[in-house]
């Protein structure tokens, strides 16, 4: 078995990286494995599905009512914005059109 034959036996298997990241096994330790038994299904299955726990570890962790509590501020702030900007366009317009024009020759409300 040869190292282009490990890498791409790896690449179909994400999961053993997990095991290296933790320290639990080595990258030569696995090529160890890939070289005596290749990629017989009996070695290899007590290394599947780690990836799958990280996953559900942090779904688990995820505190869905603070999430809901952030949703809700955020689309406050977005109706407020919103609010802001659909009045400030009417607003301005009206602003504009209850100004009289002064004569140029007048400074300082002389």
């Amino acid at each position: 078995m040869s190292r282009e034959d490990f890498r791409e036996f790896v690449k179909k298997r994400p999961e053993l990286a997990s095991y290296v990241e933790d320290n639990t096994m080595t990258w030569q330790k696995f090529y160890e494995l890939y070289d005596l038994y290749g990629e017989d299904e009996n070695v290899w299955s007590k290394y599947k599905g780690k990836q799958k726990s990280k996953i559900s570890d942090f779904v688990s962790n995820l505190d869905v009512d603070a999430i809901q509590k952030h949703i809700e501020s955020a689309q406050k702030a977005l109706a407020f914005v919103s609010e802001l900007t659909s009045k400030g366009g009417s607003d301005a317009a009206s602003t504009v059109s209850n100004v009289t024009e002064r004569p140029i020759n007048k400074i300082f409300g002389d």
